[in-house]
């Protein structure tokens, strides 16, 4: 069935450290976020979640703009600590590293949707192997040094500094030069693996929290479950907005068949959005809306073409449509955003 999965993303808060990081090295944010089409409003919003495959463009744009080779590993040194989120309760409340660590592993999803992270003992040293759900973005190397990076300062940090890593692996090959992953490391850096790893010692895993709360690990675990929920009913409507992508020019745009293509029972849909706190007509508006403004103002395409890709049967229904949302006619807005 079509529109079966919904698309894997990243929380936002991973480009606001990005964002912090940037200014602190003196690299150009502005530049890369209008390069990426991120405005002002995407970096403030606390419930943003991101496209995982943008990563790919991301990195990119990095390197470009910094012009450093090791942007990865530089940008996650810079980056701030990870604070201030339920996945960091968790490890705190905790009465061990180890059982936070296990925890904070089942609610990896707060993080990422891609991120598949899990952890694995041999011969007293503990690993966390890191891995992504998606095929295009395995093996990017920035992403994967600044993923790792990032883990192992936040260990460090919920363990008052007490973690240290034995090794570190990648599956990408090595670079030119190495000499900044082993300063900034500070331990067996290894390229070329079979998975991304970070080792340390077991013992590790035994270390006692000194935040440990019993109440607390309740009530964070309550928390981060409830978020994990709310995740869960937005999937729903990303997997809706995916379908009107598919169908939407065929100007058959109604529950039932949505519903259809996702498998589902349309009363079953009809629950899920009123769950997501939104109904199919707004859903689908709202699709509407957005497209003909990035179509008035990105393109040049005839306000025709534009009526027939967002599925209005008649010129005039669409204009009253667009007045309705945006207090302009379609010609007004393209005009006043090209003035």
């Amino acid at each position: 069935m079509s529109g079966g999965m919904a698309e894997l993303r990243d929380s936002g808060i991973m480009i606001q450290l990005a964002h912090h990081a940037m200014l602190k090295m003196g690299i150009n944010a502005d530049d890369v976020w209008q390069r990426l089409g991120v405005t002002p409003e995407v970096l403030q919003d606390r419930n943003l979640r991101t496209p995982h495959d943008a990563q790919i463009i991301f990195w990119s744009v990095m390197e470009d703009v910094s012009g450093d080779p090791d942007i990865g590993i530089h940008l996650g040194e810079n980056m701030p600590v990870y604070k201030g989120q339920v996945l960091q309760y968790l490890f705190l409340s905790s009465p061990t590293f180890g059982e936070g660590l296990k925890r904070a592993l089942s609610y990896q999803r707060l993080l990422s949707d891609a991120s598949q992270a899990s952890i694995e003992i041999d011969s007293h040293q503990a690993s966390v192997k890191v891995e992504s759900a998606s095929d295009k973005v395995t093996g990017l190397r920035h992403l994967n040094e600044c993923m790792v990076l990032g883990l192992v300062r936040f260990f460090e940090y919920v363990t008052d500094e007490q973690f240290r890593p034995a090794a570190i692996e990648f599956t990408h090959p090595a670079p030119e030069n190495c000499a900044e992953h082993h300063r900034i490391f500070d331990c067996d850096v290894r390229f070329g693996c079979s998975e991304n790893r970070i080792r340390f010692d077991d013992s590790l895993l035994d270390l006692p929290s000194l935040h440990a709360e019993p109440e607390l690990l309740q009530l964070h675990e309550k928390l981060a479950s409830e978020h994990v929920a709310k995740l869960e009913r937005q999937d729903v409507v990303s997997r809706v907005y995916k379908v009107f992508g598919e169908v939407l020019e065929t100007g058959r745009v109604n529950l039932d068949d949505v519903a259809g293509r996702l498998d589902m029972k349309p009363r079953t849909l009809r629950t899920r959005l009123t769950e997501a706190g939104t109904n199919f007509n707004q859903l689908l508006a709202d699709y509407r809306c957005n497209l003909a403004k990035r179509l008035l103002s990105g393109t040049d395409e005839s306000i025709d073409e534009i009526v027939y890709l967002t599925g209005f049967s008649e010129p005039s229904t669409f204009y009253r449509a667009f007045k309705r949302w945006t207090n302009q006619t379609p010609v007004e807005y393209r005009n006043i955003r090209r003035s």
